[in-house]
């Protein structure tokens, strides 16, 4: 059974120019949980949580966060009712140290008034990153950057924290590190998680959803997900 939805995405059609990029899809984040949207390059998962933040907007379809339809809502906007995404590439300001990087993700009036609060939380979560605060982000590792990456994002203190492809890039003793921690915050902060490290999303997601051309195809939990024939001839090589 899902938890009480937080977030719910209903029939979202959206596109760049005359190509559609989004058919009909729609899905729920509850409070509580880890949701992954997997599927191949190409298929829509950047797409959705571009739409869902507001940095897109839908042709047709709705969106709602805590009740409240926030659909084509300004991603600024987005941000101040809790929902924080971490996109691809990083972006971090390489000269500046890593508590100004993360200082910099407490841009909204509620963040700020929390600041302490939630440098603790991220230094918590990833104790090299407290080690490293005075060093500049350019000098981290690749998983150190991601690390401060993901924490600059809890450092808007969302409820909902979307993620597109947090493993990219990264050695797999680093993924089972993000992921571990990961898991960790999902009982303080929904996370919706776009993957195409299907086996390893599929490990700490509570329920996944499959796109394939802007279509959701399949959801479940990842069980369930494991035991689907297309799972297993074009996703897991089983």
């Amino acid at each position: 059974m899902t938890p009480h939805p937080l977030l719910e995405v209903q029939g979202i059609q959206a596109a760049y120019g005359d190509t559609i990029a989004l058919w009909d899809i729609s899905f729920k984040v509850g409070e509580g949980e880890l949701v992954v949207l997997i599927g191949p390059n190409g298929a829509g998962k950047t797409t959705t949580l571009r739409a869902v933040e507001g940095v897109m907007k839908p042709r047709s379809g709705k969106v709602t966060f805590k009740g409240e339809d926030i659909t084509g809502l300004h991603a600024n906007k987005t941000v101040a009712k809790g929902v924080a995404l971490v996109p691809e590439g990083r972006g971090l300001f390489t000269r500046m140290t890593v508590e100004e990087n993360l200082q910099l993700g407490a841009f909204s009036k509620r963040a700020r008034s929390n600041l302490e609060r939630n440098l603790e939380l991220v230094y918590n979560l990833f104790p090299m990153l407290k080690e490293r605060s005075r060093q500049k982000a350019g000098s981290l590792s690749g998983g150190e950057q991601q690390m401060l990456t993901i924490g600059r994002g809890l450092m808007s203190q969302p409820q909902l924290l979307m993620l597109d492809e947090p493993s990219l890039g990264l050695a797999p003793i680093v993924v089972m590190q993000v992921f571990e921690a990961l898991t960790q915050i999902k009982h303080k902060v929904s996370i919706l998680m776009v993957e195409q490290n299907v086996e390893a999303a599929l490990s700490i997601g509570d329920r996944a959803y499959l796109i394939e051309n802007g279509r959701i195809i399949l959801e479940g939990k990842p069980e369930e997900l494991r035991n689907a024939p297309i799972m297993r001839e074009s996703y897991l090589g089983l």
